[in-house]
């Protein structure tokens, strides 16, 4: 087996074999990045197209290979925050979308829905860093490389984001083992 960098020299020559093998690699990991995004399968495809196809267009533009996978990423967040842009609607969750999903494995219990539905309720910024931390595991250096601002304002953000989703989830889980009696 090629390794990655090896295969990203060869698509950047124009080989589409190797382009294709390595969206193979990515394609599980964006494919949940943008469903988280986008809330519906249609939308999460669409997305996801635009961002395999933006990314073939602009593979010779990529300055360092090691961070392919993080390039994808970046260009998925844009394209997944323009398609929200341009439709200008609320993301509704509803459970009947989430049991039609081809992977509901991530989608098994009433806490990570309740959690995904408070992800819809905070900012963009602070869902972004969140998804890229605990979502994807980048690290916070990473994701400040990635979204091209210093680490301390990923780490607040983090901070920011975390505090909004226990503010939201509080009134869902308001210490439940404090009030029951045993």
């Amino acid at each position: 087996m090629e390794t990655k960098l090896n295969l990203i020299s060869k698509a950047k020559k124009g080989d589409i074999n190797a382009f294709q093998t390595l969206i193979h690699f990515e394609k599980e990991k964006l494919y949940k990045m943008a469903y988280v995004y986008m809330r519906n399968e249609d939308d999460a495809l669409e997305v996801f197209q635009e961002t395999i196809y933006k990314a073939f267009e602009s593979l010779a533009k990529l300055k360092n290979d090691e961070y392919f996978s993080t390039w994808m990423t970046r260009i998925l967040i844009n394209s997944a925050i323009d398609l929200l842009r341009k439709k200008k609607r609320a993301i509704p969750i509803n459970q009947a979308v989430l049991e039609n999903t081809s992977d509901t494995s991530s989608f098994k219990s009433d806490e990570q829905i309740d959690l995904l539905k408070a992800m819809e309720e905070i900012e963009e910024k602070y869902k972004t860093v969140l998804l890229l931390r605990f979502y994807q595991d980048y690290t916070v250096k990473q994701i400040a490389a990635m979204l091209k601002c210093p680490e301390g304002t990923v780490k607040t953000n983090i901070r920011r984001g975390l505090n909004k989703l226990k503010e939201k989830m509080k009134g869902v889980y308001s210490d439940d083992r404090q009030n029951s009696i045993v």
